[in-house]
């Protein structure tokens, strides 16, 4: 009996456009003046120095660590100070109104429903939690956040790697068959599946053509996911 959920955001509850046409141009143009701005914050400071820490060096100059963050958003890496630091960033830019979370509708009349029906319903994606929170919060279908009992980020581990799966799973006090995990990855499909858990597809646009991806079930949106769950029991 599936007991639990984990959604992915980028491509499952979310456009992929949302990501990278609103959110990340808006961290790039930012992310320099808002840690310039807040140099003495306590968390700013803290992400710094994972910088520092992830690239091995001591008291890295301001421009230089604000030039590696810059890069990093261009080649898109899941490091965990970059995320935190451009979740500050979008908590601004939604607090101002600038732009609000993008919520497929299907997806979100279908986490109410399951949320209704008792299903625990959690979040892992490799935006920072706190990123992930204020994108549910300021979504456009209001705020989704009280539907969630929890939210997962690449400080539990990499996407495509089991190990992470099964952090997930001894955190959620579940057996591994209790729990799906829906994404538009197969390879993160595959890391979960490794863990134990029932997975799903979601592919909006097309089925990814793969050998790892004929592995499992595609559908096309969350109406689809509910009905497959419904008829598997």
């Amino acid at each position: 009996m599936i007991k639990a959920i984990v959604t992915d955001i980028e491509g499952t509850t979310s456009s992929i456009d949302f990501v990278h046409k609103t959110l990340f141009p808006y961290a790039r143009e930012h992310l320099a003046d808002f840690v310039r701005a807040n140099l003495d914050n306590a968390d700013v400071q803290e992400q710094l120095a994972a910088v520092e820490r992830e690239l091995g060096e001591a008291h890295l100059p301001l421009d230089e660590a604000l030039a590696h963050l810059v890069e990093w958003m261009v080649e898109d890496r899941k490091l965990t100070p970059l995320k935190v630091l451009q979740g500050m960033v979008w908590e601004q830019g939604y607090r101002q109104g600038d732009f609000t979370g993008h919520v497929y509708k299907d997806a979100a009349e279908v986490l109410r429903r399951w949320h209704e029906q008792g299903l625990r319903l959690y979040v892992y994606s490799s935006g920072s939690v706190q990123a992930q929170k204020l994108l549910f919060a300021h979504s456009d279908a209001g705020d989704l956040t009280a539907l969630f009992s929890g939210y997962f980020d690449t400080t539990i581990g990499a996407k495509r790697e089991v190990a992470a799966y099964r952090l997930i799973v001894e955190a959620l006090e579940l057996a591994p068959d209790e729990i799906v995990f829906l994404s538009d990855i197969p390879a993160e499909l595959v890391a979960a599946k490794a863990a134990g858990m029932h997975v799903i597809g979601l592919a909006r646009h097309a089925q990814p053509m793969s050998v790892e991806a004929a592995a499992f079930e595609w559908c096309r949106d969350f109406t689809d996911v509910e009905k497959l769950l419904n008829h598997s029991g």
